[in-house]
């Protein structure tokens, strides 16, 4: 199974439904919230090339984007391969 990253904030609806969907995937993933941590946001900021939302999602190291990101994963149907490398 891959390794899933995803930075969240506080009372995120997006970070909510990328999680779910991840969850659904049968997908473990680490979470890391920025709101109260400023050396984590810069970081997720950083790995990102520029990303402040979040959720800031990462499959194997590779950057996914965000929740809509994700999701047009999914539909385009390439998920599920990025999910068993």
């Amino acid at each position: 199974m891959a390794n899933v990253e995803i930075y969240t904030g506080n009372l995120c609806g997006f970070c909510t439904a990328a999680k779910r969907l991840l969850t659904q995937k049968g997908a473990s993933f680490a979470e890391t919230n920025v709101h109260d941590d400023p050396t984590k946001r810069a970081e997720m900021t950083q790995r990102s090339n520029g990303g402040r939302t979040v959720p800031q999602i990462f499959i194997n190291d590779i950057h996914i984007g965000g929740c809509d990101d994700l999701f047009d994963l999914e539909r385009a149907g390439k998920l599920d391969q990025l999910l068993s490398a």
